[in-house]
Formats: structure tokens, sequence, C-alpha cells
């Protein structure tokens, strides 16, 4: 019985495909072995994280309910870029209360929790400057939505940052 659901959840991801990991973001399955821990054999998927030099092993029976899941549809992604020409929500909290709020939407892995991340800490040029804390949330926010919206949409990872960018700006000049 647990071979069989092993052998199912293989399934579910293949090797050479991109698959988000809630705290990581968007990473690739190099690979699926076999290796020994605590004298038993576990199936696992080795996802490299090329931007952040990290190979991660998974085991194959663990992957969705750790939260690894492949990447989103072009409809979710067209949905996360409209949530970034919304208008931001910012709470009347305490900066260390929204701060943690901020922090576990970018490690839940859905992209449209992160694109508002993105949108509620987006400064536009009229706009104060960000505090250090703010600067890095938001950074740590772009950089894991234009990571899964380049792999979507097949772009380089610069010119995703810049595509996510520029819906900000428009969003803002409108």
């Amino acid at each position: 019985m647990a071979k069989k659901q092993a052998t199912k959840k293989k399934l579910d991801f293949k090797p050479k495909e991109f698959v988000v990991y809630p705290a990581h973001g968007v990473g690739k399955i190099v690979d699926v072995e076999e290796q020994e821990v605590a004298g038993m054999k576990i199936e696992v998927f080795v996802v490299e994280f090329e931007q952040d030099k990290l190979i991660l092993r998974v085991p194959t029976a663990k992957a969705t309910s750790v939260g690894m899941r492949k990447l989103s549809s072009k409809d979710i992604v067209k949905n996360a870029l409209e949530t970034l020409k919304g208008r931001a929500r910012i709470k009347r909290t305490m900066w260390s209360r929204r701060a943690q709020e901020y922090e576990a939407k970018i490690n839940s892995g859905d992209l449209l929790s992160i694109a508002e991340v993105v949108r509620d800490l987006h400064r536009g040029s009229g706009q104060p400057e960000q505090s250090y804390s703010e600067r890095q949330l938001y950074e740590a926010a772009l950089d894991r939505m234009a990571r899964e919206v380049g792999a979507v949409e097949k772009l380089k990872e610069e010119e995703a940052v810049a595509y996510v960018e520029e819906v900000l700006h428009s969003a803002q000049a409108a």
C-alpha cells in the first residue's frame, strides 16, 4: 500500500519540471533518487534552486503535504498581476505585526498573497522612502513573484522583474 502511494506521488511531479516550494520559491526537479535514512529507504525529489545555490531533497510521499506545487496557471499569474493594479491595503497595526503577516504571505508560496505584499509595500516616486525592513520584505516578495511569473511566461529573471515592475508603475500612473 505505501509503495503504491509513493508511486502515485511520483506522477505528481516529474524531473526537469519547475515547482514551487513555499519557503524557497521556484525550483527545478533535477532528479528522483532513493536514499537511506535511519535504516529506511525513501524516494526523494531532488529540487534545485539555482538562484539560491540550494539543493533540497523532498520525500516523494510528503511533497504535496509540505506545500510543494506545480507552477501557477497563466490565469493565476494574470490575477496576480491584476492584484498589483489594486490599491494598497495597509493595516493600521504596528509594523512588527504587519511584517510578520507579510513574511507569512511570502513563505506561503501562494502567488496571489505574494502579489498583495508587493502591491502593499511598493513605493512610487512621490512617496516617502521605505525603511530597511520594508525594503527587504518588498524585494523578497518581488523576487519570489518575478521568479514564478518568469517561469510561467518563459522569461529570464531580469525580464520578469522588469515586467512585474512595469505593471506596478502602469497601475500607479493610472
